[in-house]
């Protein structure tokens, strides 16, 4: 059976910034493109895991009376002690949760954000695909993706693909460079 394999899919500002300085997605508002490319990630995953920020920011700010992944198994990556919301489990180590889901059953897994926790997972070898959406806007200054404490990875581009402005990139991570499986199992984008 083949392991599950970790996409990190994220929109970045074409100059490598997940959120603006005050640590806001509101540049993101009205975006036309990437809804195919959503789509296509949701047909692919069951399982999404994301740290206290992106949490926080969704259920505060982006959705705060629905949760927005409803019928996905949802982990969020806390030092607090936190009780599970529903469907939301808290957890505390992202690398052991995320090696003990790439063992189990089902579909891949969606690493949601942010950048700490994405930083965390590439550092331990753990993240198999990267789909990153670059938005055709300059920030300037903001929670960059890759961070200082980044750590040499050699990717392998799979796919592009142009969506209303927005460009989306598919790289494989690591060793192979092509996920785990080795395959590209998205098909063509």
């Amino acid at each position: 059976m083949p392991m599950r394999e970790t996409i990190l899919f994220i929109a970045m500002s074409l100059d490598g910034y997940i959120a603006d300085q005050r640590g806001g997605v509101g540049w993101l508002d009205g975006l036309e493109g990437g809804q195919r490319g959503y789509q296509d990630l949701l047909e692919q995953v069951d399982t999404v895991v994301m740290g206290w920020n992106t949490y926080h920011q969704i259920v505060t700010q982006l959705s705060p009376n629905d949760w927005p992944y409803a019928g996905l198994e949802s982990y969020v990556v806390t030092h607090r002690n936190c009780p599970d919301r529903g469907q939301v489990r808290f957890t505390g180590d992202p690398c052991a949760l995320v090696e003990g889901l790439k063992q189990g059953s089902g579909k891949d897994i969606w690493i949601c954000g942010g950048a700490n926790l994405a930083g965390q997972l590439l550092q331990a070898g753990l993240v198999d695909r990267l789909w990153i959406s670059v938005v055709p806007v300059l920030l300037g200054r903001g929670t960059p993706l890759f961070g200082p404490e980044g750590v040499r990875t050699p990717l392998r581009l799979l796919q592009t693909r142009e969506d209303h402005g927005l460009v989306e990139l598919v790289y494989g991570c690591g060793p192979g460079t092509g996920g785990s499986s080795g395959t590209n199992r998205s098909g063509t984008v």
